[in-house]
């Protein structure tokens, strides 16, 4: 499967190189067709046309000047314009809030020009809203952004880790090192009681695309899952826009329940007719950013010796082999060896773009590899190939857009141990873990050999295509038909071959050869008929849309185990197995269906209301219960304006107070399970129920509130937005705990539970210093969220009892009152409340907090003339289980960290580390105080994300040698971490490699 996956990438780059040379030389071909000696003479003619804006609505009042004279017109209230003047005139098209544009006649007589909205203008930056865009001074709902200044150049994989610490209300948790895997996204807080009920819905140039990891059995891999975003090129991304609040997301309906996450491609690059070929390509290195400061082999020897002198233990060869059997002075440092290397990574993009004022195309496509840290021959490839098509009439009234992505990445692990575990926990000195053969030592090893999951391989093949078109008609003046149609299309392969060498010698005769295989395939397409209306009546301007969604979706999960091999040479073909046995065989199909509709009104740029609605269809309910009805209201008063109002003595340039109010649900639930379910029983042939009918669970509904209000000053130079919100998650969709006599231990039902979100956001951007050789801007956010428990009627009868209390947030850990060191034991000691000698459920009485309890980030970019630094800090203040408690009791096998050498001996000394003891008393006690008070500490960080230095060569240089633009750049990500939590990471468990420090240096080029 993997040689077939390398020939499809082989081609695929082959094809993309012949495809972008051909398209280039055909270009450059044109071009010396049209150079010519002979200059035709310019004669007087008539120019007319149409100015209009990037969403196809015309311009009033542009004034269009010929260039080098005083000759000039203005467009009419329908955006016409015409002008007498020689044929080989250049007109100069301007207009406040957009960026001015000069356009050559060359003997033409129509020419339509569409003006962009200049993005150092508050008023003119745009938004992409879902099914419409909106002017950032007019939106009336909660939207963030990051554009593609701030991703493209970033060394990373999944888009999301972009959006860390640059979005207030969003968290993004990469978790892991390992490449490929998927981080946690929350939007505003947990709504659900579910973990697979918080996801929020994915959109890809209008694609929907499941947001559900990918289910993979790795032990690097199955906590978090694979990433269904990781095939995309992060180069090709134009922007990514998060939805918050109830008018943003009410009329994605069900699906906005989480919050929206926009990604749009980018489209061609249409300048003065030109086709350009832009290559993007960086190279670094990559490591663990921190390690633990573990104990060298003459301080773990005294621990041990000390630990079997207290306990009057006498140490023999089984149970101190480390002691007797293993050499005294071996030191090895395990971090080193097991994820200590250093991994290589490349990238390279390539795109070319052009075009004409009615037409424009981009083609593109990347390679990306990255090698890993561990030991061993693991790495990650990335192929993408990416095309986006845009055309107009001459007339404006036909408009046709196309985009298409595909990507496959490969990416191989191990199956076993993950080597972060191992590393903290050997022994230094062990043995030697390879033979003089380079064989696997499993002499004196009493345990398994840390590098037996080499011989444990796991590869995972994710393949990916989206498809996306557009058609819009112009059939009124004031009316625009667009059909959308999208298909996606993800194929997964993950392969585990389990070889014998993985065991000890002594159990080869015994151990079958075997091999797991998973398939996963997700299917979907998407219509959606829209009718759009937009008119403008004195001072009110009415913007609206009327709109239908119809979604089908198919998935599948195979997974099987062939075993009896006779040669591992063979584990890739399941023919060769003695015995093949189907683990899971699931086929879904998934319909939604939808009626939406928005209206905007507009009154004199300074009162706007946004009223949106959707009608939503599931087949994840029974029949009575299919449908529902999702809404919001937004609305928005700039009671400040300095240039509409001509305010010139306030310092206040802009004020905007806005509100939003709304009703989304969610149905992410497993599909059929409202219906009953059966299995066939081994043998007999006969059935037995597996799942309860209940037809009456209905949709989880999300009720949404916000008020925020948004300042600037001094002409722009200083914004500050504000929000506050509150959200209420009703009719919660859980297993609902049956009793065992029923024969089943849940149904799917509506638990009578109410979850509340409320938080704070603040986002504050300034333009410190503004001048032509030297720039300095700042920006800064922070998110103070509050999660809890409303409501959850007989509690006490569930088993969720011991999981959640109501007043409390979702993410609580219930624990013991830690009581110091006992003085007689020397162990540490909890209070039992109930007084009956035992711990148990009913002495947990501590709860903890263990959600953010605020978070953001603090970036700076910073220019003086070519040369660009840029900057991001994040920042989050939360807890974590205590590092100390990631290892086993003090004195027992397995290293331990420094601080286990301050281990209490007598009363008066240090109560933070018990007596070392072998006992399974004081493993207990270590254990106990683990699930206690004490075994949470605070893990709050200030991590210096991303730091990237630019050069961008003169244009009068790069002029010279035929290009268009140079700019050549070093960026770092991970690259310092103060905390005071010791472990490797403040977000991360023991067993997971944290995320690795990288430094790159690249070089981007346009011809």
């Amino acid at each position: 499967m993997k040689n077939n996956s390398s020939n499809r990438v082989r081609l695929l780059i082959v094809f993309l190189l012949i495809l972008v040379t051909a398209l280039y030389t055909c270009e450059t071909w044109a071009r010396s067709m049209n150079t010519s000696n002979d200059f035709p003479t310019a004669v007087q003619q008539s120019v007319s046309g149409t100015v209009q804006d990037s969403e196809g609505i015309p311009i009033p009042g542009v004034h269009i000047l010929v260039k080098g004279t005083k000759q000039g017109t203005f467009t009419d209230s329908n955006g016409h314009f015409s002008v007498t003047t020689s044929s080989n005139s250049i007109l100069v098209f301007s207009y406040m809030g957009f960026t001015t544009q000069e356009v050559a006649i060359n003997s033409r007589t129509s020419i339509n020009v569409t003006l962009v909205e200049s993005a150092t203008e508050l008023d003119a930056v745009t938004v992409n809203a879902g099914y419409y865009t909106v002017k950032e001074r007019e939106r009336t709902g909660s939207i963030s952004k990051v554009s593609s200044k701030e991703i493209e150049i970033q060394p990373i994989i999944s888009p999301l880790q972009t959006l860390e610490g640059r979005m207030p209300g969003v968290e993004i948790e990469q978790g892991s090192g390992v490449m490929g895997l998927a981080p946690k996204i929350r939007i505003r807080g947990t709504n659900s009681l579910r973990n697979d009920g918080n996801y929020p819905l994915y959109i890809i140039d209008g694609i929907p695309v499941s947001s559900e990891p990918l289910r993979s059995a790795g032990s690097l891999t199955n906590a978090s899952g694979i990433d269904p975003l990781s095939t995309l090129n992060i180069s090709n991304i134009e922007s990514i826009e998060v939805l918050k609040d109830a008018d943003a997301t009410a009329i994605y309906g069900s699906r906005g329940a989480n919050g929206v996450v926009l990604i749009t491609t980018k489209k061609g690059n249409v300048k003065d007719g030109k086709t350009l070929l832009t290559i993007n390509s960086y190279s670094g290195i990559s490591e663990v950013a921190n390690k633990v400061k573990l104990m060298n082999t003459p301080q773990y020897l005294a621990m041990r010796r000390k630990a079997f002198e207290v306990d009057g233990v006498t140490p023999t060869q089984t149970n101190a082999f480390d002691l007797l059997l293993w050499d005294q002075n071996r030191n090895t440092d395990w971090q080193e060896v097991l994820f200590g290397r250093t991994a290589f990574l490349t990238n390279i993009n390539m795109a070319i773009s052009g075009g004409n004022q009615h037409t424009s195309y981009l083609v593109g496509g990347s390679y990306k590899n990255q090698g890993s840290v561990f030991p061993g021959n693991f790495d990650y490839n990335k192929i993408t190939a990416n095309i986006n098509l845009s055309h107009r009439s001459e007339n404006s009234k036909f408009k046709l857009d196309f985009s298409s992505n595909y990507g496959v990445d490969d990416n191989t692990l191990f199956f076993g141990n993950t080597f972060v575990n191992s590393a903290l926990i050997t022994p230094p000195n062990a043995p030697n873990i390879f033979k003089e053969d380079g064989s696997l030592n499993w002499e004196n090893w009493i345990y398994d050999n840390p590098l037996a999951a080499l011989e444990q391989p796991q590869n995972i093949i994710t393949e990916n295509l989206f498809a996306n078109l557009g058609v819009l008609f112009n059939v009124l003046p004031k009316v625009n038909l667009k059909l959308t149609m999208g298909y996606s299309k993800l194929d997964s392969e993950e392969q585990l071959r389990f070889y014998k060498e993985a065991y000890r010698p002594d159990l080869w005769n015994i151990i079958k050869l075997s091999m797991r295989n998973s398939f996963i395939k997700r299917q979907s397409w998407i219509v959606e008929p829209q009718i759009f209306y937009n008119n403008t009546i004195g001072k009110i301007n009415l913007d609206g849309l009327v709109g239908a969604t119809f979604q089908n979706n198919k998935n599948s999960y195979l997974a099987l185990e062939g075993s009896g091999y006779a040669d591992k040479s063979l584990l890739r073909n399941f023919k060769s197995a003695d015995n093949i046995q189907i683990l899971s065989d699931d086929n879904t199909q998934y319909r939604y269906a939808a009626v939406f509709g928005r209206l905007g009104i507009n009154l004199n740029r300074k009162y706007f209301l946004n009223i949106t609605g959707r009608r939503d269809g599931s087949s994840r309910f029974g029949p009575e219960s299919r449908f529902s009805n999702f809404w919001a209201v937004g609305g928005a008063w700039i009671f400040i304006d300095q240039k509409i109002d001509n305010q010139k003595i306030s310092p206040f340039s802009f004020g905007k107070l806005r509100a939003s109010y709304g009703i989304t649900g969610s149905d992410q639930i497993e599909d059929y399970g409202y219906l009953d379910a059966y299995e066939a029983t081994s043998g007999s042939g006969g059935l037995y129920p597996t799942q309860l009918f209940n037809p009456n669970y209905s949709w989880e509904v999300n009720k949404k509130l916000e008020v925020a209000i948004q300042f600037s000053l001094f002409k722009d130079h200083i914004n500050l937005d504000v929000s506050w919100f509150k959200n209420r998650s009703a009719n919660q969709l859980v297993g609902f705990p049956l009793p065992a006599i029923t024969g089943f231990t849940s149904v799917q039902a509506n638990l009578p539970a109410l979850v509340q979100n409320t938080g704070l956001e603040l986002q504050w951007s300034s333009k410190n210093i503004n001048r032509k050789d030297f720039s300095w801007q700042s920006s800064f956010n922070i998110t103070l969220p509050e999660n809890k428990l409303l409501k959850f009627d007989r509690i006490e009868q569930t088993s969720y009892a011991n999981i959640y209390k109501v007043g409390e947030p979702l993410n609580i850990s219930h624990r013991y009152k830690f009581n110091g060191i006992n003085s007689e034991t020397g162990f540490y000691s909890m209070i039992d409340v109930n007084g009956d000698g035992r711990l148990n459920n009913d002495d947990r009485i501590v709860i903890m907090d263990m959600g953010r309890k605020y978070f953001g980030g603090f970036s700076n970019t910073i220019r003086y003339k070519e040369l660009s630094l840029q900057f991001l800090f994040e920042y989050v203040k939360q807890y974590n289980q205590s590092y100390i408690f990631k290892w086993s009791a003090p004195g027992r096998l397995g290293n331990k960290p420094l601080q286990f050498l301050n281990s209490w001996e007598e009363p008066g000394d240090s109560e933070d580390i018990q007596k070392v003891s072998l006992s399974s008393i004081a493993s207990k006690a270590f254990n106990d105080a683990a699930n206690s008070s004490k075994g949470i500490e605070d893990a709050s960080f200030l991590r210096l994300k991303n730091v990237a230095l630019s050069y961008q060569f003169p244009r009068k240089v790069i002029k010279k040698l035929g290009l268009e633009e140079v700019n050549l750049y070093l960026n770092a990500q991970n690259l310092i971490t103060l905390t005071g939590y010791k472990g490797l990471d403040p977000q991360g468990g023991r067993g997971v490699v944290p995320p690795l420090k990288t430094i790159t240096c690249g070089l981007q080029i346009t011809l």
